[in-house]
């Protein structure tokens, strides 16, 4: 089962039931005539065209497509702590943040570490959860950047900050977490931030699968690929998503990068196959962003349109559900 990540923070506000952002992967795969394999990869053997695997045999491949997403950036080094809840896994992370606040007091101090707009997202959507009625939240955000929600405009930033100020949502900027103990949070300069739960969605990481494969990367250590989203090791290996780096033209790691490379990824790997012309993925200058702030509305943004609306909210449900219905044929 895989959980779409746009609907995650709708989940956390109680507007969806979890079956509505969920994908029956077997169920996909078994219409798509695909097999679905679950075993843990260790690694390629590209001369022999070989996936490796810890638990079964390899499998022989023509053509690779590798699509492993990312991990919030530190999530390792501060795994041990039991304050903290990653947001990913996303298929379990309602669920283990449900159990992790439902143990603690009746009024936890949540923090959440990173200034994206998944971490403002989440900050907002956590505040209106219906997972206990009698509990209430009290919540920091800690982002190393002068402001939240980096790479969208200055007035989004400040329509942002201000719908954060009215809920009581604290954001401590220019602050780096270095590190989480049993009690508190502790960032640079040694101050600590007492807390009952810490919420780690910090930017893209590569996950750990990447480094076992072998293949060139880039400086954050994702897949390195060509325009055609062939890896710059193999033009057999396709890497699309947050796994992969475009070197001519990076873009951001954002949901709608992966959906528009699909039919990108599709067309070339059919036109590898059959000795065809190559399609090159260029993403596109800007996109619509709508950020859901738990209320029933949410804040659009479109070039130098900023809009903070409950029709806002219906928009991006729509386009949403959409999205998940189309995994469902």
């Amino acid at each position: 089962m895989a959980t779409y990540s746009g609907m995650l923070p709708g989940l956390l506000a109680g507007q969806f039931e979890f079956d509505e952002l969920s994908i029956d992967l077997d169920r996909l795969c078994s219409r798509a005539g695909a097999q679905l394999v679950i075993a843990k990869t260790t690694g390629l053997d590209l001369p022999n065209g070989l996936l490796l695997f810890a638990d079964r045999e390899p499998i022989y491949f023509d053509v690779l497509s590798i699509g492993v997403g990312s991990m919030p950036i530190g999530w390792q080094q501060h795994s041990s702590s039991p304050l903290v809840v990653a947001i990913k896994p996303m298929q379990t992370f309602a669920e283990r943040l449900r159990a992790h606040l439902l143990a603690r007091p009746s009024q936890p101090r949540i923090a959440i570490v990173g200034g994206g707009v998944a971490s403002v997202e989440v900050a907002l959507c956590v505040q209106r959860s219906p997972m206990e009625p009698t509990q209430q939240f009290a919540l920091d955000i800690f982002t190393a950047s002068p402001h939240v929600a980096d790479g969208m405009t200055q007035r989004s930033v400040r329509s942002i900050e201000r719908v954060l100020d009215r809920r009581d949502i604290a954001v401590h900027s220019q602050q780096s977490v270095t590190e989480v103990n049993t009690q508190a949070l502790v960032t640079d300069g040694g101050r600590l931030h007492e807390s009952d739960c810490v919420i780690w969605a910090t930017g893209a990481a590569p996950p750990p699968v990447i480094a076992s494969l072998g293949l060139q990367a880039d400086a954050r250590g994702f897949i390195a690929t060509h325009a055609t989203l062939q890896s710059l090791s193999d033009t057999c290996v396709f890497a699309v998503g947050d796994a992969g780096t475009v070197s001519e033209h990076p873009a951001p790691k954002a949901g709608v990068i992966a959906v528009r490379q699909g039919p990108i990824l599709w067309h070339n790997i059919r036109a590898l196959l059959t000795d065809r012309p190559l399609k090159s993925f260029q993403p596109q200058r800007d996109f619509l962003k709508i950020l859901n702030t738990g209320d029933g509305r949410a804040l659009l943004e479109y070039g130098c349109l900023t809009i903070h609306a409950r029709w806002c909210w219906h928009l991006k449900t729509w386009i949403d559900k959409r999205f998940i219905a189309g995994m469902r044929i």
